[in-house]
């Protein structure tokens, strides 16, 4: 590890840390109009949700190089509002466009070929192309510095949402549909569709039992990763040896190869891969414990966690019994 004191950093060295760091984060592409009417639009990546009740979001609009306020962040001390319309990956190099410090009469929906709707509680209007819209009121503005590239904390609450209705599903908006982009460090953006959305279900209905109760034979397996062993903790309770020969007696052997267990490994077949597995045991093959737990980590990819705990102790169980 680089041990780093920021006091030894220059402002754009710590800038760059911060981004490669904290990544990727959402953008806010932030729409408001100054008290003379003149139009803005710039996006900020140091933005986040921070309370549903009321809904309240906050963003920071770092100073200039020469240490000023941003339109932005005028904008909004001056007429108390916005919106925060968020950035797809079909905007991603018009907001590119709109975060250039033009000057302060510059309309940047017209200079990044942005089209403009009306809000319906704020004055600033909101980004047509962008799927998801917050018109915003101001609560709280938190300065933190006079100099290039110092902080400052806007708090806003939303009043009104608008959200396009094809990115909902099963009543979420769903983030393959909805293709939102991430500011990383550098000229990087990442994007949430396809291969890079993942699930991790929640332990809401149940207190996991933690790290600490797993068993060493787990914590040691050569299968298992640190991700693995998160999914096992939380879990509630650990089965018993009853319940896992009940499961395990539940199977029919499925008389295979080594092949085969490949072949269902490579559609997340884990059901078949088990049996499989019963099967090359009773044959003797030298391999069938990972064989097993290779069957209970799939499990796991599947989100099974019942599944892979009784396999997983099966295959302890069978190792034991070889000792004997």
């Amino acid at each position: 590890m680089k041990h780093i004191d920021p006091k030894d950093l220059s402002v754009n060295q710590i800038y760059s840390y911060l981004c490669g760091g904290i990544s990727p984060r959402p953008i806010a592409l932030i729409s408001s109009i100054s008290k003379d009417g003149i139009k803005n639009l710039s996006p900020f990546s140091f933005f986040n949700g921070i309370g549903s009740n009321p809904p309240t979001i906050a963003f920071s609009v770092a100073r200039k190089r020469d240490g000023s306020f941003k339109d932005t962040y005028n904008n909004i001390e001056e007429t108390k509002e916005c919106v925060v319309n968020a950035v797809t990956y079909s905007m991603v190099e018009q907001i590119n466009i709109a975060s250039t410090e033009y000057d302060s009469d510059v309309d940047e929906f017209v200079k990044s070929g942005f089209n403009t709707i009306d809000s319906l509680k704020v004055k600033a209007q909101r980004v047509k192309e962008s799927p998801f819209q917050m018109e915003c009121e101001l609560k709280q503005i938190i300065n933190f510095g006079e100099g290039k590239g110092s902080g400052n904390l806007i708090v806003c609450e939303v009043v009104m949402f608008h959200i396009a209705e094809d990115v909902i599903l099963d009543n979420i908006i769903h983030p393959d549909l909805i293709n939102l982009v991430g500011r990383s460090a550098g000229s990087f953006y990442t994007r949430t569709n396809n291969s890079s959305i993942f699930k991790v279900e929640r332990p809401l209905r149940m207190i996991g039992m933690g790290y600490d109760e797993l068993p060493n034979f787990i914590k040691e397996s050569h299968v298992f990763s640190a991700n693995d062993l998160g999914k096992f903790a939380s879990f509630n309770k650990i089965p018993t040896k009853e319940d896992v020969l009940e499961f395990i007696n539940s199977f029919e052997i499925l008389e295979s190869t080594e092949e085969q267990f490949y072949r269902y490994q490579n559609h997340n077949d884990y059901e078949n891969m088990l049996k499989v597995s019963l099967f090359l045991l009773k044959a003797g093959h030298k391999k069938t414990n990972t064989f097993i737990e290779l069957s209970a980590k799939c499990a796991l990819l599947n989100n099974n966690i019942e599944f892979a705990w009784k396999t997983a102790i099966y295959s302890n169980l069978a190792i034991k019994k070889k000792k004997k």
